[in-house]
């Protein structure tokens, strides 16, 4: 077998598929139309989110036998036509669910204790307890919406902070667990303090974070999106943070993401922050917004685990029979 690797990955994987008897070409710099050219001479592809992989691609890479998408997204991938073509999809949701989870964690306890805020004020001099009093997160209830890898994992998580409940809405029926009762998206909105997202990008979560969605909540939430930007209408998130219906956002992923997700910005200037939207622009100055650069699954560990669910399925797939 011959394998290309577009994206850098831990090296794991290299070593693995060699041990397999796997030869292995890294191409970490040239264009799509460029690898396009060649792909026809593999028998794998190994990416992150580097480009697309749409049915134009895989018509043109005849030998294909499998992809491994290092990563939790599939959006970048023309999945049926994979799947008619006969590719085998090697996804490893389950190497940085884990690493999702702390994220998310992390977020919501950042924000309840105002510790992005406190953090600058002291180093800036001020001394601000009244100013700073959190919230604890012991009896809220929490609303997942999607309930898979993600999801679970971050439910699991927040088992250990009494909280009131855990309920999840997803389009699957039966995903509900012990760690959360699945509900139906009125109860969802009716009963959650806390919001998170672990949801894929599809037609159906594009922008379903919207006015009318926001508005059908009970009371006033807090929302953290470890997820995709796209899933949110930013603009309308910002309308619910000025009125006071959204309490704070911890947001790791942005609708103005490139479909990279390696560069958020269009040069090294930080100058391009102006070319922003409005919305945008309010996200970085809000005091109840905490952004960070698409990270919650970016772990050092995760580097290895995601690495290693890749070769363990093409390794089952391929080579255990």
């Amino acid at each position: 077998m011959k394998v290309l690797h577009v994206d850098k990955n831990h090296p794991y994987i290299l070593e693995e598929f060699e041990a397999l008897g796997i030869h292995n070409d890294e191409d970490y710099t040239s264009t799509k139309e460029v690898i396009m050219q060649k792909i026809h001479d593999y028998d794998g592809i190994i990416i992150r989110s580097r480009f697309s992989l749409d049915a134009a691609f895989i018509e043109k890479a005849s030998q294909l036998k499998f992809i491994g998408r290092l990563g939790a997204g599939l959006e970048n991938i023309d999945l049926e036509y994979a799947k008619l073509k006969g590719v085998f999809l090697a996804a490893a949701a389950e190497g940085n669910r884990n690493a999702v989870g702390e994220h998310a964690i992390g977020m919501i306890l950042s924000l309840f204790n105002h510790l992005n805020k406190a953090d600058k004020e002291v180093k800036a001099g001020a001394w601000d307890r009244e100013g700073n009093r959190g919230h604890e997160l012991e009896g809220k209830t929490v609303g997942i919406i999607g309930y898979g890898n993600m999801g679970k994992s971050f439910a699991q998580k927040l088992m250990g902070f009494n909280v009131s409940e855990v309920i999840c809405y997803d389009i699957k029926g039966g995903v509900g667990d012990d760690n959360a009762r699945q509900v139906g998206i009125l109860e969802l909105q009716q009963r959650s303090d806390i919001i998170s997202l672990h949801v894929p990008q599809t037609e159906l979560t594009t922008g379903m974070i919207n006015e009318e969605f926001i508005q059908g909540f009970d009371k006033a939430f807090w929302l953290i999106n470890t997820a995709r930007g796209t899933c949110v209408v930013t603009q309308d998130i910002v309308a619910a943070l000025k009125s006071g219906k959204i309490l704070g956002a911890g947001l790791d992923v942005l609708e103005y993401e490139k479909s990279s997700f390696e560069n958020m910005f269009t040069s090294d200037s930080r100058d391009n922050k102006k070319e922003m939207p409005e919305a945008f622009q309010y996200l970085i100055q809000s005091e109840k917004v905490l952004l960070s650069p698409h990270v919650a699954g970016w772990t050092v560990e995760s580097k290895f685990k995601l690495a290693e669910t890749v070769v363990n399925k093409i390794k089952t797939k391929f080579f255990d029979n």
